[in-house]
């Protein structure tokens, strides 16, 4: 082993910088690392704030909210089977045993089911008065913080209303190349609307104003709200709309019914106005009455029309195939002349 040079030629016994204080050589040690400490930290929250910004900004959803978190379920659950299955699913069959009549008429359906939808909302809002804490009342519950106000909500409804067409109308489609082409208008509510003046007012109030209310005020007004003070609210809205696409209990219509809660969380999170979601679902079930009152007589003058051009078509083609048949008869007479 070769020797050190001389400069390095120190005892291995000494230090190599003289201390006289050592307590203050720990002490600025601690210092130093403390501040490294804090430092880093610090640079770990900037980093993460930044990261975290594009998406957390897009929800206002306040995480203080009037009911525990533990019992988020458990209410759910209550008024799922207590009010909504009973009422919402079975309703029109308890009246139909009550007037012992098998089959109800339009209007008396329409009509009993108005009445049971308002029964449902009232005792849904009964239920989250009850399961809430002390502090808050009914009317907290609409209630808007300071940054949900700097947000237009006329203008999340309008865009939810657009992006809920277009994305019903492109499902559709893939619908009806998988599954192939359906109804468009449901024959039942058209007769209800076709019955007279008192059963197209009754209809366009349950599922115009009552249902879009109802529904809004329990799964985007308490449930999302609620699973987006737990969870990330992108999650929230997933699973909002998964129960509300599952509590319709329509296979067939669950992707669409689940693009519409998607839709419909979105607006509420972004504008956190509950009026936004509401006004949003009230259009798009005014437009799928018209769309029931209209769309069959349209199909049926669509058809129609086609038929005529169609006859039109065959017989314009007949007229310029005989007089281009006549004309080279013409020709083929004068050059044998």
């Amino acid at each position: 082993v070769g020797t050190l040079p001389a400069r390095f030629g120190v005892s291995f016994n000494k230090p190599l910088i003289q201390n006289p204080n050592p307590l203050n050589h720990t002490s600025k040690l601690k210092f130093k690392s403390n501040i490294g400490f804090k430092s880093s930290l610090k640079c770990h929250c900037i980093k993460k704030e930044i990261t975290d910004k594009p998406t957390e900004g897009f929800s206002v959803l306040s995480s203080d909210i009037p009911w525990e978190r533990g019992n988020i379920w458990s209410t759910m659950a209550l008024y799922m089977f207590n009010l909504h299955i009973p009422l919402g699913i079975g309703g029109l069959s308890i009246v139909a045993n009550v007037l012992h009549q098998p089959v109800l008429d339009p209007q008396t359906e329409v009509l009993s089911l108005l009445a049971i939808q308002i029964l449902e909302l009232t005792a849904s809002l009964l239920l989250l008065k009850s399961t809430a804490k002390p502090e808050y009342e009914v009317v907290s519950f609409f209630k808007t913080d300071k940054l949900s106000k700097k947000r237009n909500w006329l203008l999340a409804s309008s865009l939810g209303f657009g992006f809920l067409i277009l994305l019903v109308f492109l499902t559709s489609l893939v619908a009806d190349r998988l599954i192939g082409p359906k109804a468009v208008n449901n024959p039942i509510v058209k007769e209800i609307l076709l019955s007279g003046d008192i059963s197209r007012v009754a209809c366009i109030l349950v599922y115009c104003l009552v249902t879009p209310l109802l529904e809004e005020i329990v799964y985007r007004g308490f449930l999302l709200k609620s699973l987006a003070s737990t969870m990330n609210w992108q999650q929230a809205v997933l699973l909002s709309s998964a129960v509300f696409s599952a509590a319709h209990f329509s296979g067939e219509n669950f992707i669409q019914l689940f693009i519409i809660g998607c839709v419909l969380g979105c607006s509420y999170s972004w504008s956190g106005n509950l009026s936004s979601p509401i006004l949003t679902h009230s259009f798009s079930c005014l437009l799928s009455f018209s769309s029931s009152l209209d769309m069959g007589d349209f199909e049926n003058r669509v058809k129609e029309r086609a038929k005529e051009l169609k006859f039109y078509f065959k017989k314009g083609v007949k007229i310029v195939g005989d007089s281009c048949k006549k004309g080279w008869y013409k020709v083929k007479n004068m050059k044998k002349r």
